[in-house]
């Protein structure tokens, strides 16, 4: 073989490799629950660093409006994964008993519910009890409302009046005294407020968590034909999300900049500090290192399923069963990516 033709021969030879390469990449389309903030830097990052790529894997992330969207969205095939509120997934379930394509929870990202009640401290709201007979606001669709009932019964809460609007305008009237307190997720409302010229010392947050409601919050979801199909390629997903993750927790700061990246006009300074909130309360909350990231716990699980399908008043009963689906998770060694906890 002359030096020109072996020049060609291996040419050839690494444009057929770099094809077949191309050709092994699987693609998965994944849809965020809300706009590219903070938390978004979970899945940002090693999209940044290639660590889906590596693991085989062309994986487009678009940003969501609402963890009822995007379970939709995943049901009817748009998307292959996503990123959604378990109880969302639950009422899904519940209300959709014979569509053929429903979701299934194969990781827990937020193990706790950033749901929380917030009030100012002028109100003189500094515990549950303090609500009863008060004016409560939120869109109809919050989480945080949708599970209030929960709340509502753990507390021995009463006479409670809600009061609907849309998203922009719920921490807006709560400062105007149009209400008395709102729900939300904590790391989102308190820095709403914030924007709106409350200072933080002045804000009462109650935690879901914190007042005897243990509802799951956020997990990565994928459709029946995805795990059917493909099973591997939700593992390697979960592998190199893991990985990533453990960085994003690791050090918030100097990976909020694949935020910025999908989304230029972000406050970084805010949107770090969201991260951070999300981190301390959220992803590595107690209940978290105490079950091990990504995991859940049945018991716990089932419990969910029976407040969730008493609150929201589904048409049947949520079984726990259905929404979850472990078996894909990586090793323990690799969900090994929880932070220090804090002294």
């Amino acid at each position: 073989m002359n030096k020109r033709h072996f020049i060609q021969t291996a040419v050839t030879l690494a444009t057929w490799a770099a094809f077949g390469s191309a050709q092994a990449q699987t693609a998965l389309k994944f849809q965020l629950d809300w706009r590219f903030e903070g938390p978004a830097a979970l899945f940002l990052q090693p999209a940044a660093k290639g660590y889906f790529k590596a693991a085989g894997l062309d994986v487009t992330i678009d940003s969501g409006n609402g963890s009822g969207g995007t379970v939709t969205r995943v049901a009817s095939g748009t998307y292959d994964m996503g990123f959604a509120d378990m109880a969302a997934l639950m009422e899904f379930h519940a209300n959709n008993p014979d569509a053929p394509n429903k979701p299934v929870a194969v990781m827990m990202v937020y193990n706790n519910t950033p749901a929380a009640v917030l009030a100012l401290k002028k109100s003189g709201i500094t515990k549950p009890a303090d609500l009863s007979g008060k004016k409560l606001g939120a869109p109809v669709f919050d989480a945080g409302r949708k599970g209030f009932p929960i709340f509502q019964k753990a507390n021995a809460v009463s006479n409670v009046a809600w009061t609907s609007m849309d998203p922009p305008l719920r921490e807006t009237m709560l400062v105007r005294g149009d209400i008395d307190a709102i729900t939300g997720f904590s790391f989102t409302s308190l820095l709403n407020l914030e924007a709106r010229g409350v200072k933080a010392e002045d804000v009462v947050i109650l935690p879901y968590a914190d007042y005897g409601v243990k509802l799951y919050g956020n997990a990565i979801i994928a459709s029946p034909k995805l795990i059917k199909e493909n099973p591997a390629a939700i593992k390697a997903f979960l592998t190199a999300f893991a990985k990533g993750a453990k960085e994003v927790m690791a050090n918030p700061a100097g990976t909020i900049g694949t935020v910025k990246e999908r989304d230029g006009i972000i406050n970084v300074a805010l949107e770090t500090r969201r991260l951070q909130l999300a981190v301390d309360s959220v992803l590595a909350s107690p209940d978290a290192r105490k079950e091990g990231f990504g995991q859940v716990n049945p018991g716990r699980l089932s419990l969910m399923a029976s407040q969730v399908s008493d609150a929201y008043g589904t048409k049947t009963r949520v079984d726990p069963k259905a929404v979850w689906n472990g078996s894909m998770l990586p090793s323990a060694a690799e969900l090994n990516v929880l932070p220090p906890a804090k002294k």
